[in-house]
């Protein structure tokens, strides 16, 4: 018998469609509770640079505004919006015109994949095994009492820790570089080297993420592996007289993971947004420093499209997940 009710599907699906269309109007509103003129500010910093304002300001201001819709009434300029995130259209970045959004994100975003991704499979792997080893309790004495550590790792920010490899790594020691995705005067290429160099600038951040995410990982695994060995499968395993690895393999970890790989499917999901305060400490050329600087800048077009990435990630991610959830764990169904 199939696992699933297909109107459940269908009911789930038209449920996605909603949170997206409802997380991307309130994307649209916020930037505009503001009482800032982003386009009035970017003009007036250009002029500003030759010393002087000139005359007929207010009329280039006027002409911007009137080339980017933001003249038009509100509701006018929220159709004209939700029109261009249908076509795929994210607009053009006010602090960087003539650039288009997709233009900055598209760079952006292997930088941001690259890391976030490898650093949440590295903390996702080893939180795990190790979470699960500190909760079964023939495990080494030692990794029972690393735990503390973790504990504190994971209630530090991330942008802290990354301060603090900075100045004992980059600054006293001089291991790796300060910042930046790569060094400077470099033009990235496909070589051998410039593989290198990145992979050097991308190591302390690297460190820093999975120093400060991996701690969540390791408390979560514990208490789920706490909580499964005491149920009555466990303890006929046992009784069977299987093997300590098959034990806590198929019995243990098996049944004690499905939160984990929920967590997991959110941290993905999160991957566009980055750790931006950690992109940012180390000035890495990902879309969190790309936003952070949109926001300073109240570049409209640039939140709206990052945010908009972002809410579309998260709520696809969610919604695999619960389709996906009757192959990982056969006691879900969704037939009724």
């Amino acid at each position: 018998m199939s696992s699933y009710n297909w109107r459940y599907v269908l009911r789930r699906f038209g449920l996605l469609v909603l949170v997206i269309w409802t997380a991307v109007t309130i994307n649209f509103l916020i930037p505009k509770m503001t009482p800032r003129n982003p386009l009035r500010e970017k003009l007036l910093e250009q002029a500003s640079r030759s010393g002087y304002i000139e005359e007929g300001f207010d009329e280039m201001v006027a002409a911007y505004e009137a080339k980017f819709g933001l003249d038009q009434p509100l509701w006018r300029q929220y159709v004209n919006y939700m029109r261009d995130v249908l076509r795929g259209d994210l607009g053009y970045s006010i602090a960087n015109y003539p650039k288009t959004v997709w233009e900055l994100v598209k760079s952006a975003l292997p930088w941001t994949l690259g890391l976030l991704a490898v650093t949440t499979v590295v903390a996702f792997v080893l939180g795990t095994v190790l979470g699960a080893m500190m909760a079964w309790p023939k495990s080494s004495s030692f990794i029972k009492y690393i735990l503390p550590s973790f504990l504190i790792l994971g209630a530090i920010p991330a942008y802290l820790v990354a301060l603090i490899l900075i100045y004992f790594i980059s600054y006293r020691w001089q291991w790796l570089p300060l910042a930046g995705g790569y060094g400077l005067g470099t033009v990235p290429n496909m070589s051998a080297a410039f593989a290198m160099d990145v992979l050097k600038h991308s190591l302390l951040p690297a460190l820093a993420i999975v120093l400060t995410t991996m701690g969540g990982w390791v408390i979560g695994m514990r208490g789920m592996m706490v909580t499964v060995q005491g149920e009555d499968y466990m303890t006929f395993g046992e009784a069977k007289g299987l093997k300590d690895g098959r034990l806590f393999n198929r019995y243990g970890v098996r049944n004690a993971i499905l939160p984990q790989v929920t967590g997991l499917a959110l941290a993905f999901s999160t991957l566009v947004s980055g750790s931006v305060l950690v992109e940012l400490v180390f000035q890495y050329p990902g879309v969190g420093t790309l936003l952070a600087r949109a926001i300073s800048q109240l570049d409209y077009w640039m939140i709206y499209g990052i945010n908009l990435i972002i809410i579309v990630s998260i709520a696809i991610a969610m919604f695999i997940m619960d389709m996906i959830y009757p192959l990982l764990d056969p006691r879900i169904s969704y037939d009724k």
